[in-house]
This record gives structure tokens, sequence and C-alpha cells, in this order.
């Protein structure tokens, strides 16, 4: 009698309805990773942090004063917003090695008639230009470091990116791989998509490997499908 063989499970396919797209930058639709940590250790060293790795788990989806809030909570925080905007300028001149993350580029293209925005939490001119750097075009909305008060975890850019296109928090779905950016979107009331395989252990809705096993359509009164194969 032959012996039995083992077949590897299939993915698991998940299909969400809704109105809207939230997407966030680095890590979910741009790969800057090089990028950051090359800032982010010139800053550590500076500062007299030895661990980067640690640093940047900090730092991964948050704004850069509120991750030097979080590292030095006794230091005053117009040295950190000092520090963070000349960290901003480093960043948008240093776009070696951006990428944009596997499947973006179709994944964007096919949201170009469909109601989406960009919430990230860096500013204007990073966003062109890592975007740029990708060769990914910047969503039309797009919620930047400069149209919030507070960094992610607080909900409130994404809250920004549901109202400005007209959607209940209920009625989006967020794309995310932070463990800062999926707090956010889960405490806004959103369902997230959770990219890469880091992005399950942070609670997202759903996880996908990347972009390329994600498809939207449109239904006539506007409804987006979209269609998921999770990470396995």
């Amino acid at each position: 009698m032959p012996a039995p063989t083992e077949t590897a499970a299939s993915p698991a396919v998940t299909v969400l309805t809704t109105r809207a797209l939230l997407l966030d930058m680095d890590g979910t639709l741009v790969d800057s990773s090089r990028s950051v940590q090359r800032v982010w250790q010139r800053w550590a060293t500076a500062n007299g942090f030895d661990d980067i790795e640690a640093v940047l788990r900090i730092a991964h989806g948050r704004q850069g004063f509120a991750t030097m809030a979080e590292l030095l909570p006794d230091r005053p925080m117009e040295l950190n917003h000092a520090d963070n905007e000349r960290m901003l300028a480093e960043e948008v001149a240093d776009t070696e090695g951006v990428v944009p993350i596997p499947g973006a580029p179709a994944f964007l293209a096919s949201l170009a008639d469909l109601r989406h925005a960009l919430v990230t939490s860096a500013d204007d001119a990073l966003t062109q230009a890592r975007m740029g750097a990708a060769g990914l075009e910047v969503p039309a909305i797009a919620v930047t470091a400069e149209q919030v008060t507070a960094s992610k975890p607080h909900p409130e850019g994404f809250l920004a990116g549901a109202a400005r296109l007209g959607v209940a928090p209920a009625d989006c779905v967020v794309f995310e791989d932070s463990e800062a950016g999926v707090a956010a979107g889960l405490a806004a009331g959103m369902r997230v998509v959770g990219v890469g395989a880091s992005a399950a252990a942070h609670g997202a809705t759903v996880t996908v490997p990347d972009l390329t096993t994600v498809t939207v359509t449109a239904a006539a009164d506007g409804t987006l499908t979209v269609t998921l194969t999770e990470a396995s």
C-alpha cells in the first residue's frame, strides 16, 4: 500500500467589501528600509543608542519627533522637532535603494479611478521623493505629516483620510505594515490589511505577503471588492 502523501494547505482567500482604501507608504507601497536605517543610525549614534534595531522598531510607522519622545522622554520636545526637521531633509536627499513593494505599481494603477487616499507619517517633500524614487504616482488625496497634529498610532491621519474621501470610517479598509500603523487603523474603526510577514503579529484583520496577492474591483454603485490571498 503506498505511503500517504502530504499536501500543502492552500493559502486562504479573504474577500472584503468596502467603499474606500487608505494606504500607508513606507513598508506598504515603498521599501525605504535602507534609507531609513542609514538616517536613524546616524541619529542613534549621536544620541548614545547602540541597538539600532530597537530604535527602528519604535521608529517604524511613526513621525520622527514621536519616536524621539519615546526614546528620550525627558528631552525637550522642541529639540525633537528640530532633529526631526533635519532628518526629514536627510531622508529627502537619500533615496538610494528606495524601491516599490512587490505588486505596488500594478496595485496603485488599478485604483486610479477608485476612491483611495495615501495616509503617511512622512511630510509632503519626503512623500514626493520616495514615491518618485520608487516610480509610483502619489494619489490625488494624500494625508501627510503636515496635515495632522498626532502621529500614528493615533488614528487622526486615517480619520482625516476618510473625511476627505467623504466615507465613514467603518467603510474604509487600511493597508499598513507597521505596529503603529495597524494600531492607528484599528483605533479609527477600520479593517486593516497587514502587508508583509511581520504584520500578522500586529493584529491586522488579515495579512498578505505583499501587494501581488491583492486585487480590487468596483461595482456600479462604487462598492469596492478587495480579494486577498493571505500570508501562509
